[in-house]
């Protein structure tokens, strides 16, 4: 298996319920690197990178979120990997 690129879109009750924390800390213990961040409209959006295996992990983890969450619908969009991330962040506005 190889490295990998995700784009995420995530729906449902995503935003005051701690995802984009609980996502980042996910994605550090998967050894993920790439971004996360509230989007206007309600929804979290998510870039992530790293060995196959790993991104697949955090993408159904995101499928379900915190406790709190309620995820409605993940949008999936597969980039090409470009290896432009060391860590993983939360992007504030």
């Amino acid at each position: 298996m190889g490295n990998i690129r995700v784009h995420l879109i995530i729906e449902g009750r995503v935003q005051g319920v701690w995802f984009r924390d609980s996502t980042r800390n996910e994605a550090i213990s998967l050894g993920v690197s790439g971004w996360v961040k509230n989007r206007s409209d309600g929804t979290v959006e998510v870039l992530a990178e790293g060995p196959e295996d790993q991104v697949k992990k955090l993408v159904l983890w995101c499928h379900k979120g915190p406790p709190y969450a309620e995820v409605i619908r993940v949008q999936e969009t597969r980039e090409e990997w470009k290896g432009g991330f060391d860590t993983f962040d939360i992007v504030f506005y």
